[in-house]
């Protein structure tokens, strides 16, 4: 392992930095590797502005900052055990490629404000990725809709049959919901899009830092202003973008469930493509839906991750190394999550129905409610409307696609209202991701 930037010839013996200090963190390091480099790229020139680096010195930090930024990309240059965390690989990196000037690098900022500011960075980003992904799953059940909008199928309520619907109108309630996901995660991502870089270590540092400038040069849309406060704030700011992934994943494992079930022998609703089902290890005769199981599954680890942060932060104010076990649990969720997330639109796309066997599962005392509601509109109270019809339930006669037309409350199934809901999935203009 290289030599801790904090080292002074005594501290834990390696065993101990291997396993407990450093141990893994290392390699989550990897995934914000790349917003560290920014941050400090961003740094070196805010620090030059105000007569800490020559200007040959910033152009030399940022020159070796973006050849290690893409020795990286390339895999010539590993972040792995041998460093403690990405930001000491980095001014490593810089102090064997220009000595002096590398180790000038990290006066007046901290690691402590160096993961906060990556951390953020990386959020923004992947925040922007899961709106994108929310967008795509929502215009794919937008398109599936449009193309079954009357097509009948049996609509359930304690999992008992209740009332017809239509294909059109459960894909649309998918398309809703991921617009709300996609809206949920452009808040979010303006809800922490502050820079907490130049607090430190969490009580400013005694120079005029530019931190106005230097926030500014990477994207922020403002200052995060009280150093205690961006101390404090860790975690906070993961677990609320967690719950934005969270919400979206929400929508894909109730998705995950309505497909594990209608594609069962039992209602055989829906076909699965061969790519989103694997075979059985020993029964020739199954195709399994194991990619739908595991999405349905995915939110568990948003789960683990909002557990294992709310523990962690039962702290005092200002840092605590406890706070390092917070990184993990929100890098994993979010790998997982979006990747997940990523499969839903071609899914959707794929899906295949059974109309027959969808419209046969509509059976006559499921247009009760239709009957009892026009016996409403010809004047007879509602609820001796309801009475009358019970007594003849299984008597109405009418045919799903009569029912489905007859629906016109607005979003119901002979108004979706789907232009609505495609303005809701398209892109604010200007926006990114």
């Amino acid at each position: 392992m290289s030599t801790p930037l904090w080292d002074k010839g005594k501290g834990p013996v390696d065993a101990v930095m291997q396993k407990f200090l450093a141990g893994e963190d290392v390699l989550w390091d990897r995934h914000l590797f790349p917003f560290d480099v920014e941050a400090s790229r961003a740094h070196a020139r805010g620090l030059q502005r105000i007569g800490i680096l020559s200007a040959d010195e910033c152009t030399a930090i940022c020159t070796q900052l973006d050849a290690v930024a893409q020795e990286f990309l390339a895999g010539t240059f590993v972040l792995d055990e041998k460093y403690e965390d990405c930001h000491s690989a980095i001014e490593d990196y810089l102090t064997q490629k220009l000595g002096a000037a590398g180790r000038k690098v990290h006066t007046g900022r901290s690691r402590n404000d160096q993961i906060l500011v990556a951390t953020r960075l990386f959020l923004k980003d992947a925040l922007a990725r899961l709106e994108q992904l929310c967008r795509q799953a929502g215009h794919a059940a937008l398109n599936k809709a449009r193309a079954h909008e009357m097509v009948p199928m049996p609509g359930y309520t304690h999992l008992q049959r209740a009332v017809p619907s239509s294909v059109g109108l459960w894909m649309a309630a998918f398309a809703e919901a991921f617009a709300d996901d996609a809206h949920l995660a452009r808040m979010t991502r303006g809800w922490l899009d502050a820079s907490p870089l130049g607090t430190a270590a969490g009580y400013g540092v005694n120079l005029p830092l530019d931190r106005d400038g230097v926030s500014q040069e990477l994207g922020f849309a403002r200052l995060q202003i009280n150093p205690m406060y961006a101390q404090n704030s860790r975690g906070k700011f993961e677990l609320q973008a967690l719950g934005a992934l969270s919400q979206a994943l929400l929508d894909v494992r109730r998705l995950a469930w309505d497909l594990s079930l209608f594609t069962t022998e039992e209602f055989g609703f829906v076909r699965l493509p061969d790519a989103f089902t694997t075979g059985s290890s020993i029964m020739p005769n199954k195709r399994n839906p194991d990619v739908v199981e595991l999405l349905r599954a995915a939110h568990s680890v948003v789960t683990g991750a909002v557990a294992e942060l709310t523990d962690v932060l039962s702290l005092t104010s200002g840092y605590h190394r406890d706070l390092q076990a917070t990184k993990g649990p929100v890098l994993r969720a979010f790998q997982h999550g979006l990747r997940a997330l990523a499969l839903v639109p071609s899914l959707v796309d794929t899906l295949e129905f059974d109309v027959a066997r969808m419209r046969a599962a509509i059976s006559p005392e499921m247009f009760a409610t239709d009957r009892a509601v026009e016996l409403a509109v010809a004047g007879v109270p509602f609820r001796d409307a309801y009475r009358q019809v019970a007594q003849t339930a299984g008597a109405q006669q009418r045919t799903p696609e009569e029912s489905l037309t007859a629906r016109t409350s607005p979003g119901a199934t002979a108004l979706l209202l789907l232009d609505r809901i495609e303005a809701r999935l398209s892109p604010l203009p200007g926006a990114s991701g």
